[in-house]
């Protein structure tokens, strides 16, 4: 699996994940710093295949309320750095999803070592890791 480049050669196939669920919400700050150590890591780096990140949303406006509409100043809502790009972070971030490019599971269960271990330097609260498979992997019917 390691060889596989184009987009179509993944199709259908059902890569493991790694979720980090974090004890609590991170800063923008925290954020940062735990996608940035993941990244630093070669053996991570050269077994994952995507990062995702899920979190509490922080809208540039205010949905509700009397002040509907308005500009929501958040001071987490800012732009963060990871690896070469910056991107705006519009998220209080609580869980990380990794996907792996492993050819078997003892390379898997290596990953995860190497994840936990850079999990326990950088969260600074406790999290969660877990390996299985969230987020779709093929189309189904409701994607027509």
């Amino acid at each position: 699996m390691k060889g596989i480049d184009s987009k179509e050669e993944y199709t259908g196939l059902m890569l493991p994940q790694v979720r980090i669920t974090t004890d609590r919400l991170l800063s923008a700050a925290t954020t940062e710093m735990v996608l940035n150590a993941l990244a630093q890591n070669e053996t991570i780096l050269s077994h994952v295949r995507r990062f995702d990140i899920k979190g509490e949303n922080l809208p540039k406006t205010i949905n509700n309320g009397p002040h509907r509409g308005i500009e929501n100043n958040h001071s987490e809502r800012r732009l963060i750095r990871f690896g070469n790009s910056e991107f705006e972070l519009t998220k209080a971030v609580g869980d990380f999803f990794l996907e792996l490019l492993v050819k078997d599971e003892e390379e898997m269960n290596a990953v995860v070592e190497e994840i936990k271990s850079v999990c326990n330097e950088v969260v600074p609260f406790g999290y969660t890791l877990t390996v299985g498979r969230y987020t779709k992997y093929r189309s189904t019917i409701s994607d027509y």
